[in-house]
């Protein structure tokens, strides 16, 4: 069933109360005008951790809260609702997934205390260009002795620039564009070789580029099997892919909910503007919209909880239409807002920029839409 249980609707409210008091817009604000050297707060990061929400795909044998896929997405959404930073993302959702799926019990003692405690940082380094293409996987796994030289470079890598460690996918076999050979390896931020340079992305959030220059890697340093680790990497994009949809889902409704909201003030004419019937109707249309948006990305995460490995075609739905309402959302809002909109003394323009981020990162509309297309035989 499509909605959320007792337990789930405690910690949406748990969190949105949360973060509505501890990391509203003006945080991001803050962080984006200081020139933040991490791009989120630490204190606060070590609050979210005290609550659990660091640690919430652990399992408890490691310190975890193991409440799943759809409480994970809960806290996505309720963080796109403020445009909240942390490393949630790529650490305790895809990091996470990841070492939970297919880790050693080495790895998984070693990192996951680590993420639940909130005192680790995992990365995910797939893509290698502009565009999300992890079939594409080019930097090299060249095998050396007992184990592996990496050579190549990764891009956009979220939260690269105050990563521990990098879950980064490697190409050691075949050729770029076959899902047969390509590797997960394991590698620490201070490996010899590894270059790492901070970039600042559109919506002021934080990512980095990678160069591997003979950045050696053991056969212990791997995730899962060698050459056959594009499994693994499809389930773990698939949990980011999720929980940027969530994510999603809340810029769309928080944009949404601030702009009725100034319908409702706007006076012109002698009338508030929300009187008008064409704002009335294009509010609706979007009103409906998000909906089945939300209906879309609780299905993916309780897809994700049955099996992560059968869920790719929920979360591709998911995230197609979580980007494509947002864009709406964020386009709407702009201009009901009027000329005012445009500015930044309003924070309509931060959902749209965080909107535009979200929806580009581990594939746009286009790539989701081609896989669902493809999955159905068109």
């Amino acid at each position: 069933m499509l909605i959320l249980n007792e337990d789930q609707k405690m910690l949406q409210e748990s969190a949105r109360g949360f973060l509505e008091s501890r990391s509203p817009v003006s945080a991001l604000r803050k962080l984006r005008d200081d020139r933040s050297i991490d791009g989120f707060d630490r204190a606060l990061w070590a609050e979210m951790a005290e609550m659990g929400w660091a640690g919430i795909l652990v399992p408890e044998e490691h310190g975890g809260l193991g409440f799943g896929y759809v409480g994970a997405g809960i806290l996505c959404e309720e963080m796109g609702r403020t445009l909240a930073a942390s490393p949630f993302l790529s650490t305790s959702v895809m990091a996470a997934t990841a070492l939970r799926a297919s880790g050693t019990l080495g790895h998984q003692q070693r990192w996951l205390p680590g993420i639940a405690g909130g005192r680790a940082i995992i990365a995910a380094a797939v893509d290698e260009g502009r565009v999300h293409d992890p079939a594409g996987t080019a930097l090299a796994a060249e095998r050396h002795g007992n184990g592996f030289l990496l050579r190549g470079s990764k891009a956009v890598v979220v939260d690269g620039h105050v990563a521990d460690a990098f879950i980064v996918a490697a190409r050691t076999a075949g050729a770029p564009g076959e899902k047969d050979g390509v590797t997960l390896f394991l590698v620490d931020a201070k490996a010899k070789g590894l270059s790492i340079e901070r970039t600042i992305m559109l919506d002021s959030r934080n990512a980095a580029s990678l160069q591997f220059d003979g950045v050696e890697a053991t056969g212990a340093d791997i995730l899962g099997e060698t050459d056959a680790g594009y499994p693994l990497l499809e389930v773990m994009l698939g949990a980011g892919r999720a929980g940027l949809a969530a994510e999603l889902a809340g810029i769309a409704a928080e944009s949404f909910g601030r702009t009725v909201s100034y319908l409702k003030e706007r006076k012109q004419f002698g009338r508030t503007i929300g009187s008008f019937q064409a704002l009335q109707h294009r509010a609706a249309h979007l009103f409906s919209e998000i909906e089945i948006v939300g209906s879309a990305v609780l299905n993916a995460l309780q897809a994700l909880d049955r099996d992560a490995n059968t869920a790719s075609l929920a979360v591709s739905v998911a995230k197609a239409k979580a980007a494509s309402v947002a864009r709406l959302a964020a386009q709407e809002s702009v201009q009901m807002h009027g000329g005012i909109g445009m500015t930044d003394a309003v924070d309509i323009g931060l959902f749209m920029k965080r909107m535009q981020s979200a929806s580009m990162l581990f594939g746009d509309v286009s790539f989701h839409a081609d896989r669902v297309a493809l999955a159905r035989g068109f």
